[in-house]
């Protein structure tokens, strides 16, 4: 996954909903801007007397009202996608206009641009009905939820809710649960609530098998190889930040003298890339070779990346 260092301005702006003077000439170190939200003219006010910038603003959560939105490197539909934003995800937003939001994803604070009208909840697309609006009970746990018209698999689909989106639901009988503001009806088998989280990553992944590669996607539509491990890994309760070298931190190393007998669920990172075991010897991962998610030999994946670097594996890292 790529990072995200210049962030232009979008087209008609909000005023910011906190403005503080910088006192400093320029940053004061290092950053990494994929996760802080810093623009020489406006930044997040957790880095004020740290970055320089011309102002500082308190970010207004918003959630996602559409299945999946498009986190964009620049605020043009043409930008190259960094990210998505799943349907209930929280989107904490610095800069609103008629057209972008700027700001950082609430689940990996992930930092770029948003269409606003892919937003509930902010001051210029308030929508007091939408389900998005209500805080989330659920998550979807089939590979896509279905969400139809009524309580019947018969009714028209009302749409489709991708793996890991949040949904504020409330019962309605013993098969289907309603959205909160009444629009549609998910079957049970294809949620659980917040907190019931899935044992397995590895499993979630086997799930997305087939799955064709997309950068920056996170869902049964496209995914890629640092997508696939967040969602696996957050559909089991875990945090997980989005590009495949911060997910280096995860769990505990694996020595290299383990390396011949891996565990389903380690966590193998190559140069660029990541995938998860499913086995002792095969790696499931999204993948541009492929362009799709595949169950292969681990061996194989080596071999192909030999002919460039010298080492194939950079680690190996187990969740307790």
């Amino acid at each position: 996954m790529p990072t995200s260092r210049e962030r232009p301005r979008p087209d008609k702006a909000c005023d910011p909903l906190s403005n503080r003077q910088a006192h400093l000439d320029r940053p004061t170190d290092a950053f990494d801007p994929r996760v802080e939200a810093w623009r020489p003219d406006l930044a997040d006010i957790r880095l004020y007397g740290r970055m320089a910038a011309h102002s500082y603003v308190e970010p207004t959560p918003a959630r996602c009202c559409v299945p999946a939105a498009a986190v964009r490197r620049a605020p043009d539909r043409q930008a190259e996608q960094v990210s998505q934003l799943l349907l209930g995800e929280t989107f904490h937003v610095l800069e609103i206009g008629e057209v972008w939001a700027w700001g950082y994803c609430g689940h990996d604070r992930y930092v770029g641009y948003i269409e606003t009208d892919s937003l509930a909840g902010t001051p210029a697309r308030d929508a007091p009905t939408h389900p998005a609006r209500d805080a989330p009970t659920h998550w979807v746990s089939a590979p896509q939820g279905l969400v139809f018209s009524g309580p019947s698999i018969k009714t028209a689909l009302h749409l489709t809710a991708p793996l890991g989106a949040r949904l504020s639901l409330a019962d309605h009988d013993d098969t289907f649960l309603a959205l909160a503001d009444g629009s549609g009806f998910i079957h049970r088998r294809h949620v659980r609530p917040l907190g019931d989280w899935a044992a397995d990553p590895a499993q979630v992944a086997e799930s997305l098998v087939g799955t064709p590669y997309l950068w920056g996607g996170r869902t049964r539509a496209g995914i890629d190889c640092s997508g696939l491990v967040q969602i696996a890994l957050m559909a089991c309760g875990h945090d997980c930040p989005r590009d495949s070298d911060q997910q280096q931190a995860l769990g505990e190393p694996v020595p290299e003298s383990a390396w011949g007998a891996l565990r389903r669920g380690d966590i193998v990172f190559f140069p660029g890339h990541v995938g998860l075991m499913a086995d002792e010897t095969r790696l499931i991962h999204a993948n541009a070779y492929w362009m799709a998610t595949v169950i292969e030999p681990l061996a194989d994946v080596v071999a192909r990346l030999k002919p460039t670097t010298d080492t194939p594996i950079l680690c190996v890292r187990r969740l307790g």
